[in-house]
């Protein structure tokens, strides 16, 4: 069975403060956008091994165990019998880069063993397991846009639809550590929360008030990242952000965009949906 994750960008982000636990709260929104990855699953017939790894495209570093598939693959098996598998990722979203693609694959592994072995797993648990491999992780079981709260884990539906723009998303080839961009960032309150911003103000007015706070420290230490933008914004972005805590940057475009970057960026265009009527 083949799936197809895909990847988030956030339209604005906003550190509120820091919590007892250690985390953070902030707001944001994830929006969906159609950078896949490949993800495939099959039933291991040869050496009955319970869990068979494979991968290609973008290589992932460090062990197995930690990977995030692995630890939904683990989780689950809590709770149900499964069959020795065999899994196989090709990876093309890239890793530190504000997308969530690795929080993807995994949800929709999820998702995968579920309607491929027949699993019944109610909403509730699909959650529970998400929720313990990352803060976003869950907003793929949804993967619609949503106000995304408290440690980025707590969505509220949003009405938002920018299905009649092209969206540039484009991967500088720095990896961002998130810890690094929370240093040096002070958290405050808005003046303007950003669900009034986005459900109340037109597109054309996100360039004056919808920000990113990390774009402070991403971009002071990254100057070539800021450089992107303004290269977005240069070419006719309607509005353009870092996305999470980078490094991506995104560009939301009425026209489609003729842009060049350096080789080794990577990048997504999604075109506009065609409405049949």
């Amino acid at each position: 069975m083949l799936v197809f994750p895909n990847c988030k960008i956030n339209l604005g982000l906003h550190v509120l403060n820091k919590r007892q636990d250690g985390y953070h709260s902030i707001e944001t929104v994830f929006y969906p956008v159609n950078w896949c990855d490949a993800l495939e699953v099959i039933e291991n017939k040869k050496n009955k091994t319970p869990f068979t790894w494979s991968q290609t495209g973008i290589e992932i570093p460090g062990e197995i165990e930690n990977n995030l598939i692995y630890k939904a693959w683990k989780l689950i098996t809590e709770h149900k019998k499964i069959p020795p598998i065999a899994v196989h990722l090709h990876k093309t979203i890239p890793m530190g880069a504000g997308l969530g693609g690795g929080s993807s694959d995994a949800a929709h592994f999820i998702e995968l063993l579920d309607k491929k072995y027949t699993l019944q797993l109610d909403y509730s648990l699909k959650l529970h397991i998400a929720s313990q491999l990352g803060s976003d992780c869950a907003f793929f079981l949804r993967n619609n846009p949503v106000f995304a709260e408290e440690k980025g884990d707590q969505f509220s539906t949003i009405q938002l639809d920018l299905s009649q723009y092209y969206i540039l998303v484009v991967y500088p080839n720095i990896h961002s550590n998130t810890k690094e961009a929370y240093d040096g960032l002070i958290p405050k309150i808005p003046k303007h929360p950003l669900k009034q911003i986005i459900t109340t103000q037109p597109l054309a007015n996100w360039k004056n008030t919808l920000s990113n706070d990390f774009e402070v420290s991403i971009f002071k230490n990254y100057p070539k990242i800021n450089l992107l933008k303004e290269h977005m914004y240069a070419s006719g972005a309607i509005y353009s952000s870092l996305s999470g805590s980078g490094s991506s940057v995104f560009g939301i475009f009425k026209e489609q965009p003729v842009i060049s970057f350096p080789k080794d960026y990577s990048f997504y265009l999604q075109k506009p949906e065609i409405k049949i009527l």
